[in-house]
């Protein structure tokens, strides 16, 4: 294959300059971008962090007056947005949105699936009612979500999905065997996603935050001797802190993710990495 044959993707290969032209591979500005599962916690962060990096966001979930707060947020950045709250256990929810952003921007670049809950409980006594609510959401919402977006991320020509995974994803956590199992599968949907949709100009990646108190969990590890044991596993020895995560997310959803694909990154202050920390 000789220089001449390179296809010409973005970021733009220059031969005059031996490389890449000197661009800011991160700045969003021009980009639309659709965070579900935004009105509180770390979906909440991620909307902010992109639009304070030059995106257009559009922050969505369930919660009419939650996502409302998020968008007047957003809109304080100086950014767009659109306040269309959502369900990603109804397809027409989802299709809804989509028709929303197209109508008011034209456009959506990057996706960021981040909508989930958990539960703590026996998997001998889960209920099968449990299961299914839960895998509709953290799972079957995801995959939804990936395909009502797909047309406009393929227009987009540089489209961009990032999937919220979890150290469940890799690991077993006592008692919530139903969470682990679903962002188990969720991590196995974006490498298949990204396979199947890299010839579309779409990637799929995902981030595997690590102990984060929230609203989602933080009954589970504040002040609990669960929390305790986190602690003692994580190397930095704290928990994260939501705007710890919008670096990687703004990596992923940038041109700087050009020919990165399939991943999945962890942000846990060291716990996956560590093994005897005293």
């Amino acid at each position: 294959m000789t220089m001449t044959d390179l296809p010409l993707t973005s970021p733009p290969y220059r031969p005059e300059t031996g490389g890449a032209t000197m661009a800011n591979y991160l700045d969003l500005r021009n980009r639309v971008a659709v965070v579900i599962g935004a009105s509180s916690g770390l979906g909440r962060a991620l909307a902010v962090g992109l639009a304070m990096h030059g995106a257009d966001v559009v922050p969505t979930g369930r919660r009419i007056e939650a996502t409302a707060d998020v968008c007047r947020e957003i809109e304080g950045t100086g950014r767009r947005t659109v306040c269309q709250p959502v369900d990603v256990t109804e397809r027409a929810s989802l299709d809804d949105l989509r028709d929303a952003v197209l109508g008011e921007f034209g456009r959506v670049d990057i996706l960021v699936n981040a909508a989930g809950y958990t539960f703590r409980e026996p998997a001998l006594t889960t209920s099968e009612r449990q299961w299914s609510s839960l895998m509709d959401t953290n799972v079957t919402g995801v995959l939804s979500a990936c395909q009502v977006f797909y047309e406009s991320l393929r227009a987009s020509g540089r489209g961009r999905i990032v999937n919220i995974a979890s150290l469940g994803s890799y690991l077993a956590f006592y008692e919530v065997a139903a969470y682990c199992a679903s962002k188990a599968a969720l991590l196995s949907l974006t490498r298949s996603l990204a396979t199947e949709w890299a010839r579309d100009g779409i990637s799929v990646n995902a981030i595997a935050p690590g102990v984060f108190p929230t609203e989602l969990n933080g009954e589970l590890v504040l002040g609990t001797p669960r929390g305790e044991e986190m602690l003692m596993r994580t190397p930095m020895r704290r928990f994260g802190k939501p705007e710890e995560l919008v670096g990687a997310a703004v990596l992923l959803a940038s041109d700087a993710a050009s020919f990165l694909t399939g991943q999945c990154i962890t942000v846990d202050g060291g716990y996956l990495a560590s093994g005897v920390n005293t």
